[in-house]
């Protein structure tokens, strides 16, 4: 077996101190010279195990400031039942507001803040396939970046028939956050979501939501197209939730 890269041996014991709390989050990295004296390497061979270990999202690095320990945000567990908090919104069974989000991040309302972009566009081949409507049919197409504690956490791109939801408050960006989420929403407008259909993919980020979401160049992200269905109409579909691939954890079970 060949030897391991200096770089690599490098990386590996500042992760191993990252990870067990020695660095804590917000701690300083040993400076370039530091590391050079300590290892006896030359600076590129220090540069590279920074670089890898930025990629991974463990470190970031400003101008004139060295290098620092990102926050670990703890993982977050999507289970099957995710949505039950939806339904026991739209219900009446929550005593305070909350949606999928705040129970996936268990976090309180007010920690609970979202960007958002409305606008009218026509369904392509793949939402018109999710949504068993015609190429070019309105829909409504609906952007958010959620965030806990003001950090981003999820991108959400969703869709929903404008002729369903055009010139009711589910059309007005102001209403939002909604308490009970979309499954809520559509319960104003007499529509009783059923059934809820979830495709999960990995893949690398775009440079935006690499950008948005806070990660390194070597983390992924998790994908999920879902498509709401009331009976066996489809009534929303979301191509795609983006979501951190090193804080989430598919969390279910299944009964046989």
């Amino acid at each position: 077996m060949p030897p391991i890269p200096r770089y690599r041996q490098i990386a590996d014991e500042l992760r191993q101190r990252i990870k067990s709390g020695t660095l804590p989050a917000g701690a300083a990295l040993p400076t370039e010279v530091e590391l050079m004296e300590q290892w006896g390497v030359a600076r590129g061979t220090v540069r590279e195990a920074i670089a890898l270990l930025r990629a991974e999202g463990l470190i970031s690095t400003a101008r004139h400031r060295g290098s620092h320990v990102r926050p670990r945000w703890p993982v977050r567990r999507l289970g099957m039942d995710r949505y039950k908090v939806e339904t026991r919104q739209r219900d009446g069974g929550e005593s305070e507001p909350a949606t999928s989000f705040t129970a996936d991040q268990r976090i309180g309302w007010s920690d609970y803040t979202m960007d958002k972009d409305y606008s009218e566009v026509g369904a392509d081949e793949q939402l018109a396939g999710l949504l068993r409507v015609d190429v070019g049919t309105p829909l409504l197409r609906r952007h958010f970046v959620f965030r806990s504690y003001g950090v981003p956490q999820q991108i959400s791109t969703s869709y929903l028939l404008l002729e369903m939801v055009g010139g009711t408050p589910v059309a007005d960006p102001d209403r939002e956050p909604w308490p009970g989420g979309n499954i809520a929403q559509l319960a104003t407008l007499g529509v009783q979501v059923s059934r809820i259909r979830e495709q999960i993919r990995t893949r690398m980020p775009t440079t935006e939501e690499a950008r948005i979401l806070g990660l390194g160049d070597a983390v992924p992200v998790l994908t999920i197209t879902r498509t709401m269905l009331s009976g066996e109409r489809p009534v929303e579909a979301a191509v795609d939730i983006v979501l951190p691939g090193d804080r989430v954890e598919l969390d279910y079970t299944i009964d046989l």
